[in-house]
């Protein structure tokens, strides 16, 4: 999430200290084994996240989301949150070591669908959430022979662009930043009928209204209008942690964008469409999900 803009002396002091923070923890994390590495993450984050201003965002967020909890549900599931993102933290150092055990620690379902979406050349468009540790619809599409490309937010600090780096799940699989040059090297993807992966569920401010957990949402309208663009279908994939550092992964049927109006119109549909599967997924699991998210307007 972005914070306040730093000015250029600000960023000159803080980027190196933020890297060396980071990179720090990074290599302490690599020493341990990727079990150890996941639990420190989720003890170390169940103490800190609370402490952050970002708590409080989440409160909120799952009180607007879940009006018939009560303050001891929302707290577990806080809890539960920091723990999760705390484990993906730890499992970040250590990509490698899930590609090299998703047999052993990732259950696929529906790895037929996933596959029957690039049937006839492709293009197609993979979509989820940032649930579980969302990293692994890459490394599972991979491991099933489909090398998909992706789309991530560059960091602010451009001192630690290289632990992005570590995040390929494949060496012929790209990345592209957002924004107009990553735009362009997604079009020129699809047009060379590449699967792509994309993450929807986090607030875009020039989306389009829909509502997810019966609240106006500004979302992101891209994949469905890609999708329409392409004629290919979209396939939903869910990410479920079942316990500590095993996975399952669900790909399911893709689906096309309507042809029954006006393609705003058909786009919208598609768009709420995913935000209610979206929803009944987080509903499941709603520790799984990144609450810290400012996803609602004020007031909503």
């Amino acid at each position: 999430m972005s914070g306040p803009r730093k000015s250029p002396l600000k960023k000159r002091l803080l980027w190196p200290l933020e890297a060396a923070g980071a990179l720090t923890v990074y290599g302490l994390m690599r020493l341990l084994p990727i079990d150890a590495a996941s639990a420190l993450g989720a003890t170390v984050m169940a103490r800190v996240g609370p402490m952050l201003r970002l708590q409080k965002v989440a409160r909120t967020n799952l009180q607007r989301a879940f009006p018939e909890k009560d303050g001891a549900e929302i707290e577990r599931i806080l809890d539960g949150m920091w723990r999760n993102l705390g484990r993906t933290a730890g499992e970040f150092a250590h990509i490698g070591t899930l590609r090299r055990e998703m047999d052993r620690r990732v259950e696929i379902i529906g790895a037929e669908h996933a596959l029957a979406a690039m049937g006839d050349g492709g293009p197609a468009i993979y979509v989820s959430g940032h649930i579980a540790n969302w990293e692994l619809m890459l490394l599972a599409a991979a491991h099933v022979g489909l090398v998909m490309d992706g789309v991530y937010r560059a960091p602010d600090n451009p001192l630690i662009a290289s632990l992005y780096d570590k995040r390929k799940s494949h060496p012929d699989a790209e990345l592209f930043p957002k924004g107009s040059a990553g735009a362009r090297g997604v079009m020129d993807a699809l047009k060379r009928g590449r699967p792509l992966g994309l993450l929807i569920d986090q607030k875009m401010n020039d989306g389009i209204e829909a509502r997810f957990f019966g609240r106006r949402a500004m979302t992101t309208p891209a994949f469905a209008q890609l999708a329409r663009r392409f004629d290919c279908p979209i396939v939903a994939v869910r990410i479920e942690r079942l316990e500590g550092v095993r996975f399952r992964v669900t790909a399911y049927e893709g689906v096309t964008v309507p042809r029954d109006g006006k393609p705003a119109d058909d786009v919208a549909a598609t768009v709420q469409r995913f935000n209610d599967l979206l929803e009944s997924w987080i509903r499941e699991r709603p520790e799984q999900w990144l609450w810290v998210h400012r996803r609602w307007p004020k007031g909503e």
